[in-house]
């Protein structure tokens, strides 16, 4: 029994991963839904369906490699969507998703994405998975802005939880933060109705004009701004999953999600480093549990979408920021100290996390590309001369 439940904190991880995953960016999947024209039951079909493949593809590998692979949906890729779909037909904007998942499909086949990472300096690598997790890091000192006595008694018990059981700590954080928003009336939870979700088809047309202006920019920006960081975060925990065969399962529960709306199912990153750090279990060989049991809560969420979203969404913002901050401490730490670990690429690394903490997005995509792609001619500008 007591083996058993030293796997607790470890399937505590993964449900916590998903709420924090979940409720920071939903409300862009909402406003993403809307610019296409979703009416609210083609909405939570768009939910049900990247809530889904995420699922199966976390559980799945997770299973599979025994590692902790996380999917989730692209945040930047339903962010430009915003922009991209509007006046555009419900039916070429299936098409353009489908299109994505092919394009991802054929990068992971052909293993030419793989090939550029391997490319990659690690050091560079940590400082732009470094850059993305500062936010969040950040975000529980911005908290107590609006909820200092939340905050600040979250903190104690993080601190006093890493002292006596570290490896509860993080679910002692989530139980107190949710009790003390319980108790000031801060869940709002009259509205709240349980029901299955009731995925709709879309029969897709293909539009080139849609394909070029929605299709490929979406799958650039989710390759760059997605799959891209949420290598890194394997490999910085000390995981080789092979790439091409994840990128390209990706590209495929994408391609045949896509008609009810899953725009892209990708590598996760924030919430991936979650699931793959020492918090979610002190062996690297059992973290897996955490993705899998992060993968079965996506399909619980899935098939409940319009009650989980409620649910959801009820929690004070300050709360799930506070959350993923709290949680991502040591990751963020352990990203820093591989940034700067050598001297030849220090300069360089430091650049790197500097422009993707910036938060700098061009040409529609985000700030760890550029941030890495500063740091790679950094590191060729400071390159010592040969004789």
């Amino acid at each position: 029994m007591k083996s058993k439940l030293s796997y607790l904190p470890t399937i505590a991880i993964g449900a916590i991963s998903v709420m924090v995953g979940f409720v920071s960016s939903v409300a862009i999947l909402f406003q993403a839904a809307q610019a296409a024209g979703a009416n609210s039951e083609q909405t939570s079909s768009w939910i049900f369906a990247v809530c889904l493949g995420a699922g199966l593809i976390s559980i799945g590998f997770s299973l599979y490699y025994k590692m902790p692979i996380l999917a989730a949906w692209s945040t930047p890729g339903s962010a430009l969507l915003i922009t991209s779909l509007v006046n555009v037909p419900m039916s070429d904007t299936i098409g353009a998703f489908i299109f994505s998942g092919l394009l991802m499909f054929i990068a992971g086949a052909t293993g030419w994405f793989e090939k550029a990472l391997r490319r990659i300096p690690v050091a560079l690598a940590s400082a732009m998975l470094a850059g993305i997790l500062v936010r969040f890091g950040l975000d529980v000192f911005v908290s107590m802005k609006t909820q200092p006595a939340l905050v600040l008694i979250m903190l104690a018990v993080y601190f006093i939880g890493k002292r006596f059981v570290p490896r509860y700590a993080v679910i002692l954080v989530a139980l107190v933060g949710t009790w003390m928003s319980v108790m000031q009336g801060q869940l709002q939870t009259a509205s709240m109705k349980f029901e299955f979700a009731h995925p709709i088809w879309v029969m897709p047309t293909f539009s080139w004009s849609v394909i070029v202006g929605v299709g490929i920019p979406l799958f650039v920006v989710t390759m760059a701004s997605q799959n891209l960081p949420g290598v890194a975060v394997l490999r910085n925990a000390g995981y080789h999953p092979p790439i091409s065969k994840i990128i390209t399962g990706t590209g495929l529960v994408t391609m045949l999600l896509a008609p009810f709306g899953a725009f892209a199912v990708n590598l996760a990153a924030i919430t991936a480093a979650m699931c793959s750090g020492p918090e979610a279990h002190a062996e690297s060989s059992k973290r897996y549990i955490a993705s899998t049991s992060a993968g079965v809560v996506y399909v619980v969420v899935a098939l409940l979408s319009s009650a989980i979203i409620a649910v959801l969404t009820a929690l004070p913002k300050e709360l799930v920021w506070s959350l993923a901050g709290i949680a991502l401490f040591t990751t963020i730490a352990n990203s820093l100290l591989s940034a700067v670990r050598e001297d030849s690429s220090r300069e360089a690394a430091v650049i790197t996390f500097l422009v993707t903490a910036s938060g700098v997005s061009l040409l529609g995509i985000g700030a760890p590309f550029w941030g890495l792609v500063a740091g790679i001619i950094a590191l060729l500008a400071m390159r010592p001369r040969t004789a």
